[in-house]
């Protein structure tokens, strides 16, 4: 059964209506399709109406949505099933919350990488919310420095609330573990593709967002705090989170428009959640095209181009 966000209610509205019109009809025999037809289009337009206004806070909400589909989704979609995981990080233990391995994109082999969210309770405790501890990050960097090895490309996709904040985390190292990651992640001389599929939040993305290619998909957010983390700091109280979504402009169109992403992916009309296989299709096209273009490329000036890249970022004239 779907879900529905408040300012998805008049969508759902009409989808039960259609499905109330379809049963009559087969329960009648009597021809609805007319009268499908009309309500197809009311929802198409209705649809269109909704996600082409979406606030900061909304956008936030989507890129939330239980029915969005999690990074093993993107990876078995655009590998067919040809995946193979690995595990661990070789010193303390295998991080479910980050999972990785080799996988083959029509023939081509590459490494995949990202943060992983449970589809149910017992599987969000299991994933640990998509919240990585420092043997994630660090099997993360082990499976980059595999990839690097063998010559293959990385492809991340990023999804957690940020990096698992508790005292043991911390005790680990969990600073020095994603500030690693990014000192060897710039150095890389295999291409980088780093894709935000949901949350991209504060250093907990950051530990697998540094690419060649940098991009987030239409719903999605980018930014080092949560609206909800900076409405607490600055208010007292998560009231203000739409406020503070808003002042911290982290959608897609505001990370594009402020040069910290490459591109922004277009999700379906209806979001990724309502039509998922179209957006696993257009994922995978876009790799496919930024790995034909980053190959082309001289290793070591793709190394240079990355790097000045984010030297770039912040820099105001």
């Amino acid at each position: 059964m779907s879900t529905y966000l408040d300012f998805e209610e008049p969508l759902k509205a009409l989808e039960e209506q259609i499905a109330q019109t379809k049963e009559l009809g087969e329960s009648t025999n009597v021809d609805m399709s007319e009268q499908l037809a009309e309500l197809e289009q009311v929802l198409q337009e209705k649809t269109k109406e909704v996600f082409s206004g979406l606030t900061p806070w909304q956008r936030v909400q989507l890129s939330r949505h239980p029915d969005r589909p999690y990074t093993l989704a993107y990876i078995d979609a655009i590998t067919n099933g040809q995946f193979i995981e690995l595990h661990g990080d070789r010193s303390v233990k295998d991080d479910k919350a980050m999972v990785g391995g080799f996988g083959m994109i029509d023939g081509k082999s590459v490494m995949l990488i990202g943060q992983q969210k449970g589809i149910n309770t017992k599987m969000r405790q299991y994933r640990n919310f998509g919240m990585p501890n420092p043997e994630g990050y660090r099997k993360a960097l082990r499976l980059m420095k595999l990839a690097e090895k063998f010559n293959k490309p990385i492809v991340t996709f990023i999804d957690t609330p940020g990096a698992f904040p508790g005292l043991e985390a911390e005790e680990r190292g969990q600073g020095e573990a994603i500030a690693r990651n990014i000192y060897e992640m710039m150095r890389l001389k295999v291409p980088v593709i780093c894709i935000i599929i949901g949350e991209g939040a504060s250093g907990g993305a950051l530990g697998i967002g540094v690419g060649d290619k940098v991009v987030m998909l239409e719903n999605t957010w980018y930014s080092v705090i949560s609206p909800e983390s900076c409405s607490s700091i600055l208010w007292r109280s998560w009231n203000y989170k739409e406020t503070a979504a808003d002042a911290l402009k982290l959608t897609s169109t505001d990370m594009r428009k402020n040069g910290l992403v490459d591109e922004v992916i277009p999700e379906p009309s209806n979001g990724a959640h309502r039509n998922p296989e179209e957006m696993f299709s257009a994922v995978k096209v876009k790799i496919k095209n930024y790995l034909s273009e980053l190959e082309k490329m001289n290793p070591e000036k793709r190394v240079e181009d990355r790097i000045e890249k984010f030297c770039q970022m912040g820099v105001w004239k």
